[in-house]
């Protein structure tokens, strides 16, 4: 064991009578072990509400929306998922229609987003059908073997949530109207009206969809909104969802205008920009913690050189050099800053499984969008974490090795 190595452990130990400084290193551990336990938590709460967000953004909506410029619709889907599945890593094409339109039962009302669709197709780009929870096997066919899911033209798949807002459960009638008439009335366009039997209804953990979400066939949506054979857009699956904006910008330039490719990071940029920020901010809010820590390092081994003094007069008088005596006090810090890093993050991991094995914190869905506090421990995270704490560990030793390094070994050990 190197010399500096062996007494800068022994130094951790204090003398008789000064357990104080003792306990302003226990101190000085437990700071830096709570700050980067604090860190690996919160950072870990963010990227999994990051990727359970995506993962319910994801099944509802897919990796890329090809539209037209002017909501004028797509006149002719076929011909244009043709070309769309040409494309290299497109896996799958939807066509969809999307309104927002009001709902209303006996029970209650409430304004939704309606979207028709091809159901056996749909299943390919989005993972809905993974959500359902209620079918009505009259009106909404569970797959054979080969065959996909079939949704009555007369039925509606409504979230969870919406059904409650409603009182309406399967085989429950709903309303669907849209203010967008084409029969005038001396008071205006009168509003559209159509009746839908609730054949299935989903959850998918995020409020926001669960209550203001529905689904009909798309042949029921187009002759709700008297479309013809045209469709708002098309859903895109693409085999690697972090190509998608490579993927939509080759379907756009081989569509040609006035086609436009929305990638699911664009859709949703300004949610997935705020966490990122968020997440930023959180790291260095909570790095002040660990920073605190480190200056209790500084005070505690400037009480360290005090302490030991006469010591290192004597050390240095017998050949040791400054640059040794330096390495002894920077040991002594880097190593309470090893174990606090150590402890901390074995507290912030313990602390993360509970989380994530027992759901101990909930959360309210219709205010936070998911059910309970997500988890997600990325390796990059902690490696950041434990790295920047033992670079502050380090640095905070510094100027005590160096007042150490330049005490004169005469004046030291004058009254020893």
């Amino acid at each position: 064991m190197p010399f500096e190595l062996f007494v800068g452990l022994r130094y951790l130990k204090a003398r008789r009578g000064q357990a104080f400084i003792s306990l302003i290193t226990l101190i000085s551990i437990g700071g830096i072990a709570l700050g980067v336990m604090a860190l690996i938590v919160v950072l870990a709460v963010m990227s999994g509400f990051e990727r359970d967000l995506r993962s319910k953004i994801l099944g509802t909506n897919a990796h890329l929306w090809i539209i037209r410029y002017g909501d004028r619709g797509i006149e002719e889907p076929d011909r244009i998922i043709a070309r769309v599945r040409e494309v290299p890593h497109v896996v799958a094409a939807s066509p969809f229609t999307y309104h927002q339109v009001m709902l209303s039962t006996g029970r209650g009302a409430g304004g939704v987003v309606l979207r028709g669709l091809d159901l056996q197709s749909a299943q390919e780009v989005t993972s809905l059908t993974n959500s359902f929870i209620e079918v009505d096997p009259a009106r909404l066919k569970e797959p054979a073997e080969r065959s996909g899911w079939r949704l009555d033209p007369e039925g509606i798949i409504i979230g969870r949530a919406l059904a409650t807002n409603l009182g309406v459960g399967l085989g429950g009638r709903v309303n669907v109207i849209s203010p967008f008439g084409n029969v005038l009335t001396p008071f205006g366009p009168a509003p559209r009206m159509r009746s839908f039997i609730v054949a299935g209804i989903f959850e998918m953990g995020m409020y926001e969809y669960d209550s203001a979400l529905a689904y009909i066939t798309i042949a029921a949506a187009q002759q709700l909104f008297q479309m013809g054979q045209s469709v708002t857009g098309l859903e895109v699956k693409v085999d690697d969802l972090y190509m998608a904006k490579e993927v939509g910008a080759e379907i756009q330039r081989r569509l040609g205008f006035p086609y436009v490719a929305r990638d699911w990071m664009q859709l949703h940029r300004n949610l997935f920009a705020a966490l990122k920020l968020e997440k930023l901010a959180m790291f260095i809010i909570l790095t002040m913690i660990v920073l605190v820590a480190a200056f209790n390092i500084v005070s505690t081994l400037i009480m360290k050189v005090m302490e030991k003094g006469a010591e290192i007069g004597i050390l240095k008088s017998i050949g040791a050099s400054s640059r040794s005596i330096m390495l002894i006090f920077m040991v002594e810090g880097v190593v309470i800053g090893l174990v606090g890093t150590i402890l901390g993050t074995a507290g912030g991991a313990a602390i993360c499984k509970l989380q994530e094995t027992y759901k101990i914190v909930r959360l309210q869905g219709d205010v936070y969008l998911l059910d309970a506090v997500p988890i997600l421990m990325k390796g990059t995270d902690l490696a950041l974490i434990a790295s920047s704490t033992l670079v502050l560990s380090f640095l905070a030793t510094l100027y005590p090795s160096w007042r150490a390094a330049r005490l004169d070994p005469v004046v030291a050990i004058r009254y020893e």
